[in-house]
């Protein structure tokens, strides 16, 4: 059978729709992972994914607080699980603290069939430094792109840009670019008010093309077919354009 060019156009056409509408939700939280007040966003998060065949699981993954040492591990695998049990559903706690366990065969299959994987806050640059380029990135990608919900607070949504922004050290490094044309300031009315220049700094940076977004305290910018906010505080464009409801 020999098709014409016009049908494999719209078939192409409808894999590029198909493939699009597979894939998860993305979560860019400004404070409050595994709170009582961010149970209803993570629990809708994960509802979406099973909606698309992932499996009633929500995986840990505090990367970031990785040099903080044992018991602020601790602490967030515990906030986690009180967490999960609040939600209703299985936790896995995957403790990727150096590049070697980003290579993690059992920690690569775990990640595959999750209806949500969190990254939690901390340094944005050892999060993005470690998992840049392994395997357990590409499969937690590619879970995404097969209908996971991917969330990262804080350092965590600092890491998903292109460029990781230094409030506090101001400073600029590569982010793992799953969002190469947006850049976070996670809890955006706290260091407003703490580092008011830096801020600015950081708004008007000479060097930047790339869309920067500021999200406060309790507050998300979530994508599923469009961005929407959730949460009591605001969402500020501040450089660039990016519409949201």
């Amino acid at each position: 059978m020999v098709l014409n060019l016009s049908v494999l156009r719209a078939i192409k056409k409808l894999s590029k729709f198909l493939n699009h509408n597979l894939a998860g939700a993305i979560a860019l939280v400004g404070s409050g992972e595994y709170l009582p007040q961010a149970q209803a966003l993570e629990s809708e998060l994960l509802r979406l994914a099973i909606s698309r065949g992932k499996s009633n699981i929500f995986i840990q993954i505090p990367t970031a607080a990785g040099r903080e040492g044992a018991d602020s591990l601790n602490f967030w695998r515990s906030r986690g699980a009180d967490q999960g049990a609040r939600i209703g559903c299985e936790v896995k706690y995957l403790p990727v603290l150096t590049r070697e366990d980003a290579h993690n065969l059992q920690w690569i299959e775990d990640v595959g069939s999750a209806g949500l994987i969190y990254f939690s806050g901390g340094d944005p640059v050892h999060l993005a430094d470690t998992f840049r380029d392994t395997p357990l990135w590409s499969a937690i990608v590619s879970a995404w792109k097969s209908g996971a919900s991917l969330a990262g607070c804080s350092a965590g949504a600092m890491a998903f840009g292109g460029k990781i922004i230094g409030i506090r050290r101001s400073h600029i490094s590569e982010g793992l670019k799953l969002l190469p044309d947006i850049e976070v300031i996670p809890h955006y009315d706290k260091f407003l008010g703490w580092l008011p220049d830096r801020v600015s700094a950081a708004i008007i940076r000479p060097d930047a093309d790339k869309t920067l977004i500021g999200i406060d305290e309790d507050t998300a910018l979530v994508f599923t077919d469009v961005w929407r906010k959730y949460g009591r505080g605001k969402v500020h464009i501040l450089r660039g354009s990016l519409e949201f409801s």
